[in-house]
């Protein structure tokens, strides 16, 4: 029997028979499915490209020969064959291996790729600078699945790939019919019609200029080896089209036909006591009130990038199929599609995650907002993210968004705030507006105590004494309560409040910050040009001399880990936005910046 304790890299596995790469497939499969299902991460992909995996490593030398992934959701199968079998367990946690390419584990990730559609345009430029450099001793080979197709970026690449037949590169399509939910559109039509004996004389392929390989059984290892080799000696840029099942091998999976396990959650702990009924997410709060309000308001219409149900958009599109529209991954065309239903005289809700919308911001503001077109962009796993990483925070929307004109910007604190946020974002007809969230639970409600020109007052000082007014953004409102309360405690007098709307900067906001001693917001965003950043700019075109802290994160690229571990590393805890304060009031340099503040050890009482 083959384990996969007897690999620790590329080279273990050419020594290997037939026979034995399949009993070491079985093996890795196994491994997969009990280190996944408890540590969450994407199962379905990784289960659907293990044999695929193992020739491409048996018939190309990584890391000298360049094999790129496109997403790195699926390079499961390749982190155990490349020597991090035994840190597996280890997967998105705190401190362990990414759930993406990472090339700082690892000489075979050469690109820390988890975005789709962009592995040909990699590949592309590597194989014109091995032509340049004279680098003729190793092949670069581009792995996309067939959702990432229909991203226009991957038809950028492939019209200049196919422009360069002196530049070889061995493009894997890893045909599973499926992004999360099956694959939509032309392209897939046409690669199903090359899955038939009815097949076309030529692919799109070999219209393009490209060599044509397959269809092939991407779970046949055998198979897969023989036409990777030929594909590896035409010389020439050429497609491998690889039929693959996304959840290969794990029934339950197989049989989910909403994603096959695209991705899991962790196993929950065992526990003797009733576990509590869940806060409603995020995510489940705006679907439901966007379904309700589409029976209200026949004139809204849904866009998803190829992402449906994770960005909530399954219940509307249940009641209202007609009025909703699945683009692929293809969020440039999603906004500008978007521009066009508006300009149609439709009300399009565009739902996205946070960090995929940064790959439409030219869309959002030449093709949108110049046209004051009113769309409503809601951004689903807004801040930070967590588990998934660098790539996947979504704590840049607000440094954007600052610099489109005219966009209304909602970061709602709750559930009640989000509902809302949404049917106000309906109902304005002159111009775009976004809506962002985090990942998770929306958790209670937070009531106001008070109004004032449409902000909410969450706190207000037990005093006359105006010293400190705390801005909160969003999900950021039981942080700043907890300040507040420690603040309190001091004998500061503390004013809290929710703008609701944070962009442009309210008016009133700015008339409420000239009453305190110290203006202070806090946001799970991005600190330089965030909605913090904005509000003091406000405050110093009012020619106020009221001092500004603004709370966020630091411009970097974050590691992986729990949310609330990743804020308080930050700063952004009750804690030590206090002790800010309180060190700013004192009358100690108010400019200090919150990465100058000790962090609480992980775990710790925050």
């Amino acid at each position: 029997m083959t384990s996969i304790a007897s690999v620790h890299g590329p080279d273990d596995l050419r020594a290997l028979t037939l026979p034995q790469t399949e009993e070491l497939a079985a093996d890795i499969r196994r491994l997969l499915v009990e280190e996944v299902t408890r540590t969450g991460g994407h199962l379905g992909p990784s289960l659907g490209v293990v044999e695929l995996t193992l020739a491409l490593h048996r018939v190309f030398e990584s890391p000298r020969d360049q094999i790129l992934w496109d997403t790195g959701h699926q390079t499961y199968p390749h982190k155990i064959i490349t020597g991090r079998a035994a840190a597996f367990g280890t997967l998105r946690q705190p401190g362990g291996l990414s759930g993406y390419p990472s090339r700082t584990e690892s000489a075979h990730d050469l690109i820390e790729n988890s975005h789709a559609s962009t592995v040909l345009s990699y590949a592309d430029g590597l194989a014109k600078a091995h032509r340049l450099t004279g680098a003729t001793d190793r092949a670069v080979v581009a792995v996309i699945g067939d959702g990432a197709l229909t991203g226009g970026m991957a038809w950028e690449a492939l019209n200049n790939l196919a422009d360069g037949a002196d530049r070889p590169v061995v493009v894997v399509l890893n045909d599973n019919t499926r992004s999360y939910a099956p694959t939509v559109g032309g392209i897939p039509a046409h690669l199903a019609h090359l899955r038939t004996e009815e097949r076309p004389p030529h692919s799109v392929f070999e219209n393009l200029g490209l060599a044509y390989v397959g269809p092939v059984d991407g779970h046949d290892i055998a198979a897969l080896e023989e036409a990777l080799r030929h594909a590896a000696g035409l010389g020439r840029p050429v497609v491998v089209h690889c039929l693959t099942e996304k959840g290969r091998g794990h029934a339950p999976a197989e049989q989910d036909e909403a994603d096959r396990f695209h991705a899991v959650r962790p196993r929950p702990a065992a526990r003797t006591a009733p576990r509590p009924a869940p806060e409603p997410a995020w995510t489940d709060v705006f679907g439901e009130e966007l379904a309700a309000l589409g029976a209200r308001c026949p004139d809204v219409v849904a866009l998803t990038a190829a992402m449906l149900a994770p960005t909530g958009l399954t219940a509307f599109a249940e009641r209202f199929p007609d009025r909703t529209f699945d683009v692929g991954i293809a969020e440039q065309h999603a906004v500008t599609s978007a521009a066009g239903l508006a300009l149609g005289g439709l009300h399009p809700v565009v739902a996205v995650y946070a960090t995929f919308l940064n790959r439409a911001f030219d869309q959002m503001l030449l093709d949108v907002a110049l046209h004051r077109a009113p769309v409503t962009f809601v951004l689903d796993r807004a801040g930070v993210t967590g588990d998934d990483g660098a790539s996947h925070n979504g704590m840049w929307d607000l440094s954007l968004f600052q610099m489109v004109p005219g966009l209304r910007v909602a970061a709602p604190r709750d559930a009640a705030t989000l509902r809302r946020a949404l049917r106000e974002a309906l109902a304005i007809q002159d111009g775009p507006t976004a809506l962002r969230f985090p990942k998770g639970s929306a958790g209670p409600d937070i009531p106001a105590v008070a109004t004032l020109d449409g902000m909410d007052i969450l706190r207000r000082a037990d005093s006359d004494a105006r010293d400190v007014l705390l801005v909160s953004v969003g999900a950021m409102a039981g942080v700043c309560l907890e300040a507040a309360d420690r603040l309190a405690e001091h004998g500061f007098g503390v004013t809290v409040v929710d703008p609701r709307w944070i962009a442009p900067v309210p008016a009133a906001l700015v008339e409420l910050g000239l009453g305190h001693s110290l203006v202070a917001t806090v946001e799970d965003g991005g600190r330089s040009g965030g909605a913090g950043a904005a509000i003091a700019q406000a405050l110093a075109d009012a020619g106020a001399r009221t001092p500004v802290r603004t709370f966020g994160l630091p411009q970097r690229f974050l590691d992986h880990g729990r949310r609330d571990d990743i804020l308080a590393a930050h700063g952004l805890t009750g804690r030590h936005i206090a002790r800010a304060v309180v060190e700013a009031l004192a009358g100690r340099d108010g400019s200090v910046s919150i990465d100058d503040l000790a962090p609480q050890p992980v775990g710790a009482d925050q």
